[in-house]
């Protein structure tokens, strides 16, 4: 079975997230999203609308998640790789290049943004933040 993993806040679930889940889906028979925490949320500064209960919740309902496991900090990925048994970790291009040090790992995948969608334009066009160096799918 060929295992893929993927990371991120997923607030305000739109059309964005689902297509980055179905493509990540597809490049193999298992899916496991980590999910930020409200806690690592707020120690990089961050806010999501949605807690993380919600978020998961959420996540576990759409059909090409077969896993949604939690992020608590940056430095846990290679454990996540190993205790999963991962062979592809994927991540949207805006993070392109961040990740690569998972290449000793499992193979490393960065699929192309969904054009015209984001939460960070969601929340800036609903009045909810003004913050444009988050970068969400």
């Amino acid at each position: 079975m060929k295992k893929v993993i993927t990371y991120g806040t997923f607030d305000l679930i739109h059309k964005g997230h689902i297509r980055l889940l179905q493509r990540a889906r597809e490049l193999g028979d298992h899916l496991t999203v980590c999910v930020s925490t409200d806690e690592f949320n707020a120690e990089k500064g961050k806010r999501a609308y949605t807690s993380y209960e919600d978020r998961k919740y959420i996540l576990e309902a759409i059909k090409y998640v077969d896993e949604v496991i939690p992020e608590r900090g940056w430095d846990q990925k290679i454990q996540d790789v190993q205790d999963n048994d991962i062979d592809v970790f994927v991540m949207g291009d805006d993070w392109k290049g961040k990740f690569d040090f998972l290449k000793d790992y499992c193979e490393v995948i960065y699929l192309p943004r969904t054009e015209g969608i984001s939460t960070t334009k969601i929340k800036q066009d609903l009045g909810l933040s003004n913050d444009d160096d988050w970068k969400e799918e």
